[in-house]
């Protein structure tokens, strides 16, 4: 008898061992439909195949404790059937405590992209990441679109990795008064990596971020219908290496908090190598100017900041919140305290070459090509 146990035991032991080598174990309950692709991811890790193509029909949302993977040369289209209603569903998101990781390369982009024949700005959502980290409009922030929680106590939190990633014909209109970036970081720690993103036609701002602790370096952004960088909220961190172009409104809009212009924790962004290039096509207007210090500004310093084609270099907000750190030489530019007197291009940039190549698309950048 206890040889027979330990003979069935034994059987069970190799048959345990093959399915977890041939890992037929499903790691997320999940159902990966590459035409149709939409929904909640509950559980797992679900790493979609590169040698497909997808189709983002609806809202897909990574949830809490779960986990996306997007391997290098791996593109995601829009319904290329979606009207402007259905538009506005179509995004992908990534709940606080869950994360994404989008692992391309300069050869292997990951691509999320219009799947129209005709592809216009507005086409879809965007990219929405949500965090635990510090803002100072509330630990449990709702996000402007997908109403998802965001904001803690959390600055170190990690959200994954985004690594060459091409998001083009984002910005779709979800009400009168909201639409979505290209990319949202709403919270988002510093344990997140983010480097290499080529925004194209957004229809909302390229990238912004709402408070949180996130660094991001290699930033390639281009013709956006609102601003082109944007950061609120108590957002503290190192944005470097960013090359703008085509300009709707602001190249880059820094604020603090839009209602209470000092409110902690307050904004301290730091950004060196930029260029802000208007951009030669009549649409671009730069109407908001190279900066939009904005809602109290908070703390800013730009260093090797290169502006093409804007002679009043900055808006500035009238608050005294935003005169504060003015006269406390918060607002610093290219190592000069902005004075209000002096808003012209000329007086805080001069010979800095910004991303890399002043004006001219950077070498770094060249994956973008």
């Amino acid at each position: 008898m206890k040889k027979s146990i330990l003979a069935i035991l034994t059987v069970v032991t190799i048959a345990f061992s093959s399915c977890t080598k041939d890992e037929v174990i499903p790691q997320s309950t999940f159902v990966l439909n590459s035409a149709d692709l939409k929904g909640n991811i509950e559980d797992g890790t679900v790493s979609l195949d590169a040698t497909k193509t997808y189709t983002l029909t609806g809202g897909l949302i990574v949830r809490k404790g779960a986990i996306l993977i997007i391997p290098a040369g791996t593109t995601i289209m829009s319904d290329p059937t979606a009207d402007t209603e259905k538009a506005k569903t179509i995004y992908i998101a990534v709940e606080r405590g869950a994360k994404i990781f989008i692992n391309g390369t300069a050869s292997k982009p990951v691509v999320m992209t219009s799947g129209k024949d005709v592809k216009a700005e507005g086409n879809w959502g965007g990219l929405i990441i949500c965090g635990d980290g510090k803002v100072n409009t509330g630990d449990n922030g709702s996000s402007e679109v997908g109403d998802l929680s965001y904001g803690g106590n959390n600055n170190a939190d990690s959200s994954g990795e985004i690594n060459y990633l091409k998001i083009s014909y984002t910005g779709s209109r979800f009400s009168a008064t909201k639409e979505y970036n290209g990319i949202s970081f709403f919270g988002v720690g510093s344990g997140t990596i983010v480097s290499n993103i080529y925004t194209y036609e957004s229809g909302d701002d390229a990238v912004e971020f709402f408070g949180g602790a996130v660094n991001a370096t290699n930033l390639v952004l281009v013709n956006s219908y609102d601003d082109s960088l944007d950061y609120a909220d108590g957002y503290v961190g190192t944005i470097s290496n960013v090359y703008i172009s085509g300009i709707s409104f602001a190249g880059i809009e820094g604020s603090n908090n839009g209602a209470n212009d000092v409110a902690l924790p307050m904004t301290n962004a730091k950004l060196s190598n930029i260029s802000i290039v208007k951009g030669a096509n009549a649409k671009f207007t730069a109407s908001e100017k190279a900066i939009n210090f904005k809602e109290g500004g908070g703390i800013q310093t730009y260093t090797n900041l290169f502006v093409d084609g804007i002679t009043t270099f900055a808006k500035i907000d009238g608050g005294t919140g935003a005169t504060a750190r003015i006269a406390a030489g918060e607002f610093k530019v290219n190592t000069i305290n902005f004075v209000t007197a002096t808003n012209t291009t000329t007086t805080y940039v001069t010979t800095q070459n910004g991303a890399g190549n002043g004006a001219t698309l950077p070498s770094w950048a060249d994956w973008t090509k």
